[in-house]
């Protein structure tokens, strides 16, 4: 079965790598300890597609009407970091909130995709945190560019998993820890719009390129995270992403 797959600076360098046992296996074979590298996301995202209000539950804790259509939002490239890297928070900001997610990410291209082929485009999965800052949110039009396109706000990793690694991306549990201490639980199953059904929604009008990236959204249970926090975003048999906010400088 093939491994998953990550990234990481090596001697400056972006270098691929993949999981070593208890580990992480260096492109000379050594392994080394997760923590003793500097982690990139495992893919260079090319256009990100993130879907706001998938889960009706976290729809409502946010006061809002679970939508009858996705929300799709596009994100910059500045957002992207690794694993065990650090997220600042804004010092104007008084609520922060993580939001942990299965990401998608697209391996062969295609338009009008049928949602019966759907998974047989996705190259695999990885998990995201996709932190989100409530006080710049503006009614307007949601999400706020303020809000969801910030420097070093959207972790991404550790590993990319291989499609034919996850039976059924509609299955899979998130979990969110901060600081040792579980604050959100649901499963993917809980999506209003699940995974072939999005690939198919935008497919419908765009033609979707490989290394694409689908941002699915974030069940019920969020929590104001400050600097020192260390959040971790585990979508269980696909990765256990880490993450520590930071205060802005």
């Amino acid at each position: 079965m093939t491994a998953r797959q990550g990234r990481i600076l090596l001697a400056g360098i972006p270098t691929p790598v993949t999981e070593g046992e208890g580990g992480v296996r260096l492109p000379d074979g050594r392994v080394v300890a997760e923590g003793e590298v500097h982690w990139l996301p495992p893919v260079v995202p090319r256009t990100t597609f993130a879907i706001g209000l998938n889960y009706a539950d976290h729809a409502k804790e946010l006061d809002f009407r679970p939508p009858d259509e996705p929300l799709v939002f596009l994100k910059g490239a500045n957002t992207f970091i690794g694993h065990r890297q650090r997220t600042p928070r804004p010092a104007d900001v008084t609520f922060m909130h993580y939001e942990s997610e299965l990401a998608v990410v697209i391996g062969t291209g295609g338009r009008g995709i049928s949602r019966e082929r759907a998974l047989d485009h996705v190259a695999g999965y990885t998990v995201a945190n996709d932190y989100a800052f409530r006080d710049y949110l503006e009614n307007y039009y949601r999400p706020n560019l303020r809000v969801k396109s910030r420097d070093r706000s959207t972790p991404l990793g550790p590993w990319l998993v291989p499609r034919e690694r996850v039976a059924d991306p509609q299955a899979l549990e998130i979990v969110t820890t901060v600081n040792g201490t579980e604050t959100q639980r649901g499963r993917t199953s809980e999506m209003i719009f699940g995974v072939a059904w999005l690939i198919e929604f935008l497919s419908g009008f765009l033609t979707l390129s490989s290394g694409d990236v689908i941002l699915t959204g974030t069940p019920h249970g969020l929590a104001n995270v400050k600097p020192d926090d260390e959040v971790v975003s585990e979508v269980v048999g696909v990765g256990r992403l880490i993450n520590y906010v930071e205060k802005e400088a």
